[in-house]
């Protein structure tokens, strides 16, 4: 399928150079439906939050969910500043009054580094030249634009009988969104209200991006956000909705777990046996974020167990007797104690780029859950170690 029958109608995109990147790369970029479209977002609970965040926040409350663009940047997380807010503001009031919608219509996203000051004029003086640009076809620019320290662009796409989903996203590292560091956006051209929407988008996003860990850490930055502008004329029912928005941030997560920071390998944790799908969930989510657990996966070594050990301090009680863990199909754990298997041959499956680890609490209950995290290499502290400089 070519790009142009997958993107939904009523949507256009640019992307330009406003210089603050270091390199000569797109680090602007614009996302206009030619209607006001109906709009819900999540944000990153960190208390510690950008001024793009707060500003975005306000607005879509403001609008009373109606929105017409989303001005985004990478290279700069315009955070912990002193002039952040009235950046923030100045380059919203700028996009508003270049594309003639309200104000409180137009709604700012950043990415990059934290604590240094960020020069509006750069920004206000790209805006005609992005403005200019929109086109509905520039969709993959914009997703390159967003980029930091990722090594590729993340797209995703699904098809609702006649209206059509499309999401782009960034992260690579600080990934470990409780809604890393996480840009998302959703593109729809079905007919939905803004409470359907948040309906919708807080049940997609709890199994998708809300499973997801590269390091553990929460960035200041992060946001979701899906825009529905009912350009196709078609009202999906709240399963279809669900189901459309579902398959493109799973897509994503899962491309942003793969891409983490230093990563060669995406890991998959499935849990199961638990009283509750939360407790699955918080077993699950403790695995991905054990560094011993990742940096064993990096070795290929098949070490299960510092997977029980994780699971033990999660804080969910279950008992070990009952518990069983796999490795890429191999059974290396029965009840608490190590299982009959040739560590030579896992050792062998687990040098493939993705992994699969389940963990499954016997005669327990029927919360389930899965996660999905990559492991942590020697590229990792590199990449981290001077990403300021």
């Amino acid at each position: 399928m070519s790009l142009g029958t997958i993107l939904p109608a009523g949507f256009r995109y640019a992307a330009a150079y406003a210089g603050i990147r270091k390199v000569a790369k797109d680090d602007l970029a614009l996302i206009v439906s030619d209607t006001p479209a109906s709009a819900a977002a999540v944000f990153t609970k960190n208390l510690v939050v950008a001024a793009p965040v707060e500003l975005a926040r306000r607005n879509l409350r403001e609008s009373r969910g109606r929105v017409r663009a989303w001005l985004i940047n990478a290279g700069n997380a315009n955070c912990a500043t002193r002039t952040g807010e009235r950046v923030a503001l100045e380059c919203v009031r700028s996009v508003a009054k270049t594309l003639g919608v309200q104000e409180q219509e137009v709604l700012p996203a950043s990415t990059g580094v934290i604590g240094v000051e960020m020069n509006a004029r750069l920004i206000v003086d790209t805006i005609p030249e992005l403005a200019a640009a929109l086109r509905p076809d520039s969709f993959d620019a914009v997703a390159a634009a967003i980029m930091t320290t990722d090594t590729r662009a993340k797209t995703a796409f699904a098809k609702m009988k006649r209206a059509t989903v499309a999401g782009m996203a960034k992260g690579s590292g600080m990934i470990h969104p409780r809604m890393a560091t996480t840009l998302g956006f959703v593109m729809t051209d079905a007919v939905a209200s803004p409470a359907e929407l948040r309906a919708a988008l807080k049940k997609a996003i709890g199994v998708s991006f809300n499973r997801i860990s590269v390091d553990g850490d929460t960035s200041t930055n992060d946001v979701v956000a899906v825009l529905a502008n009912g350009a196709s004329g078609f009202k999906p029912g709240a399963r279809a909705l669900e189901g459309g928005l579902t398959e493109v941030l799973e897509s994503l997560a899962k491309q942003i777990a793969r891409d983490g920071e230093g990563a060669r390998k995406l890991v998959t944790i499935d849990v199961e046996g638990t009283a509750t799908e939360r407790e699955a969930e918080t077993i699950a989510r403790t695995i991905a974020n054990s560094p011993l657990v990742k940096t064993a996966i990096a070795g290929s070594d098949p070490n299960w167990g510092r997977v029980l050990a994780a699971a033990g301090y999660s804080g969910v009680r279950f008992d070990p007797r009952k518990t069983d863990i796999f490795m890429q199909g191999m059974a290396v754990c029965r009840g608490g104690l190590a299982a009959a298997f040739s560590e030579a041959e896992l050792t062998r499956k687990l040098d493939e780029s993705e992994c699969l680890i389940r963990f499954v609490i016997r005669g327990g209950g029927k919360g389930r859950a899965r996660f999905w995290t990559c492991d942590l290499t020697e590229e990792y502290i590199r990449i981290n170690a001077s990403y300021r400089t």
